[in-house]
């Protein structure tokens, strides 16, 4: 009993707690989202299609779909592929690796954007020869997605690494001491340990990539119906005083951030076992 009274807190402590957990998840989430929608239906329903309809607005949606698209799948590439590595072998520069792969986290989006500028923009160090060939990376759909990549690619590595990790190498060696190839072992023994953490993985990466906004706006240009990703259409759209029009699009990045939510609770609670290991590091 004396051991229980030491590490059980009083219950005037977990509902007080509780209450400031709840109040602030009332007055910095919910309310904030309420409010979106109560602003992008304030002229009605009609004005909030219209919105949403709009050519710019369209476009922006297209791209914004067309950025996470690209952006993706390549960071499925790169996460499997530096987690596997990792994970699997032991090779000098490891650390280093590692180290890069945490950059994102570390960088400000707004540098990373400033770091493309500076290497693919008119006055860059690339930008006169890309110039001379017609090749358009910075104020392009290109430019877009490259920084859309760089402050995203380190989620679905970082899902994996410690899932992968946690499992060894057991289960490959023993396929390949039974005879299957490399590429055997990695569909039929690798991939099927990892898919949760994986689909976990590839969810994060794609809310983020659809709401990038720092390094977009500087890479992007600003140019209206052809650079403007939504965030950007918002902002722009705000700034011109058009509050149902830029709540309207805002409204539609919520219901993908709240579907993304869903998926990524029905992961937990489906494969909680599994999708705890990944963070055990």
């Amino acid at each position: 009993m004396r051991r229980n009274a030491a590490v059980t807190e009083a219950p005037w402590v977990r509902w007080t707690l509780t209450a400031v957990a709840l109040l602030f998840l009332l007055g910095f989430l919910f309310l904030p989202l309420i409010a979106v929608f109560v602003e992008a239906l304030r002229n009605g329903v009609s004005a909030y299609f219209a919105a949403l309809v709009e050519p710019d607005a369209l476009a922006a949606i297209r791209l914004t779909l067309l950025t996470a698209a690209i952006t993706v799948p390549l960071n499925l590439v790169f996460g499997v592929a530096a987690a596997w590595a990792i994970t699997k072998f032991e090779f000098r520069g490891k650390s280093l690796l590692i180290s890069l792969i945490d950059l994102p986290f570390s960088v400000s989006p707004v540098v990373a954007g400033l770091i493309y500028i500076l290497i693919f923009g008119a006055q860059g160090w690339a930008g006169p020869w890309l110039m001379e060939h017609g090749i358009k990376v910075a104020f392009a759909v290109p430019g877009i997605v490259l920084a859309t990549i760089f402050v995203t690619f380190p989620f679905i590595a970082r899902e994996l690494i410690p899932l992968m990790h946690e499992q060894g190498t057991e289960y490959e060696q023993a396929a390949l001491s039974l005879g299957a190839s490399g590429w055997q072992t990695f569909w039929r023994v690798t991939v099927p340990n990892i898919r949760w953490g994986l689909l976990y993985g590839v969810l994060l990466c794609n809310a983020r990539a659809m709401g990038e906004f720092g390094a977009v706006s500087v890479i992007s240009g600003h140019i209206r119906g052809q650079t403007n990703t939504m965030p950007l259409h918002v902002e722009i759209l705000y700034n011109e005083y058009q509050f149902s029009a830029a709540f309207a699009v805002a409204s539609l990045l919520a219901l993908l951030a709240l579907v993304t939510l869903g998926l990524k609770a029905y992961l937990e609670w489906r494969h909680g076992d599994e999708l705890v290991a990944t963070r055990r590091h």
